[in-house]
């Protein structure tokens, strides 16, 4: 079965990407909770499981719509970012800014009419709830998510930058037709199918074109707002995530340095997944004067592509860069793990 959306001309007009901090925040409260896991993020997860241990968090307002028996949670936990890359606190304000019908409308359809005490309270009083669980979720980014913006901001920006060459190349239909195994676009319908939807269900689309937003620390599957007061967000698994937390953990094959040379086999393998000019001047420990010297050679040869994503420039290994490497690992077998990302201590 599946979970339909009406998406014709007129709402494919006003279709849009964004890219939410408190997207990635309440995800990541999701992986820690084991909902959905995305075994792709294991090394960020021993991480966030170690600093949790280090220094416990209070979630107490959060925590329970989040990780609970019920197989849903409420959605105007992300609502809507208002422009295509709002900050944390633009994606908070959005939130406090939930109308308290909205607030216990969602609160119902997930926990029923006898919910637990901390969801009564906020059905309760939502504003001061709300309030509340901004404020939780600003310091669960802070602590958890902030360190590695930059890295993931990267993927997500060339997630974006990916979809939008698509959809230039071919319309709606080619947009889609990659977006995820298990969505298609068809007669003015998008369709989520899979073996998660056991009946068929029409969303109660918000107003104008939907957002689609790409999510690194997140579930593998798309998640669809069902029903909300302002736009629908469809959220989606980014491209690259799989080499985020591997990227630049593995030293380069012996015969990549003698090939390339030590400096730009490093970066080669580091860039797996996106990553900027800072990005790598910091975890490699050397200038960005250097690193751009050796991009620029990099990118001359083929082996690295750039992107430039607002004032941001994303540099990221090429298919013949990856079969490089693919090579010369298969021949010299693993590299020495070097950690470099510092995300398991």
């Amino acid at each position: 079965m599946a979970l339909t959306i009406d998406l014709g001309v007129a709402e494919l007009a006003a279709t849009r990407f964004a890219i939410s901090p408190l997207s990635e925040t309440v995800a990541a409260l999701q992986q820690l909770g084991n909902r959905d896991r995305n075994p792709l993020n294991l090394r960020w997860l021993r991480w966030a499981t170690d600093e949790f241990a280090r220094c416990p968090l209070d979630l107490s307002h959060t925590w329970p719509l989040l990780v609970s028996d019920r197989p849903g949670w409420p959605e105007f936990l992300v609502p809507a970012p208002p422009g295509s890359g709002a900050s944390i606190d633009d994606d908070l304000a959005a939130l406090r800014r939930t109308p308290a019908w909205q607030v216990r409308i969602s609160l119902r359809r997930v926990f029923g009419d006898e919910p637990p005490a901390p969801v009564a309270a906020l059905a309760e009083r939502p504003a001061a709830g709300l309030r509340a669980i901004a404020a939780e979720l600003r310091t669960v980014h802070d602590r958890l998510i902030a360190p590695h913006w930059s890295r993931i901001r990267a993927v997500l920006d060339a997630d974006v930058a990916y979809r939008a060459r698509q959809m230039a190349a071919g319309g709606a239909g080619k947009l889609f037709a990659d977006l995820h195994p298990d969505l298609r676009w068809h007669d003015d319908r998008l369709r989520l199918g899979g073996a998660r939807w056991r009946d068929e269900r029409v969303v109660e689309r918000g107003p104008g074109g939907i957002v689609l937003m790409p999510v690194v620390l997140g579930s593998p599957y798309v998640l669809i707002k069902k029903r909300t007061s302002t736009q629908t967000t469809v959220r989606y698994p980014a491209r690259g995530v799989g080499a985020l937390w591997t990227a630049g953990t593995q030293a380069p094959a012996e015969s990549t340095v003698r090939l390339l040379g030590r400096p730009r086999a490093g970066l080669l393998e580091a860039l797996r997944s996106p990553a900027t000019t800072t990005d790598l001047a910091r975890v490699l420990g050397v200038t960005p004067s250097a690193v751009s010297q050796h991009l620029r050679v990099l990118h001359d040869s083929g082996l690295v592509a750039r992107e430039r994503s607002g004032r941001t420039v994303l540099y990221m290994t090429t298919a013949l860069g990856t079969a490089l490497l693919g090579a010369t690992q298969a021949c010299a077998g693993e590299g020495a793990p070097v950690d470099r990302w510092r995300l398991i201590r």
